[in-house]
């Protein structure tokens, strides 16, 4: 579980740091440069969720429901993806927001968890 919530604090991290770099595309000459790496990173970091996900399932003995978010949040980071290439702010932008949102949401469950587990096997 220890490598799941790493790959979704990082997950959650690469998308804040695309929401910087979205205001730094509007006000400097690098931020396109800086957006476009950020968005590899958070992809790369959504992959990386699936894969933790699958690894802590299968030979770990984890819940199979990490693998439906963290594909899900796959899905919409394609979408993103293929969003912010064809250039459509007015759908772009929400979307990130969204899934912002969907991945603090998800690290607060699994550090909750982690939290409950914690008091119980006290």
């Amino acid at each position: 579980m220890r490598f799941l919530r790493a790959a979704i604090a990082l997950q959650t991290a690469a998308i804040f740091f695309q929401a910087v770099t979205a205001g730094l595309l509007l006000s400097t000459s690098y931020g396109e440069t800086l957006h476009g790496a950020g968005a590899r990173g958070m992809y790369a970091a959504s992959m990386l969720y699936v894969l933790t996900a699958i690894l802590v399932w299968r030979p770990g003995g984890g819940s199979p429901k990490s693998i439906l978010h963290a594909f899900g949040f796959l899905v919409l980071a394609s979408v993103q993806v293929v969003l912010g290439i064809a250039h459509v702010p007015s759908l772009h932008v929400p979307l990130g927001v969204l899934m912002f949102g969907l991945s603090v949401l998800r690290l607060g469950q699994v550090l909750v968890g982690r939290r409950t587990h914690a008091n119980a096997a006290t």
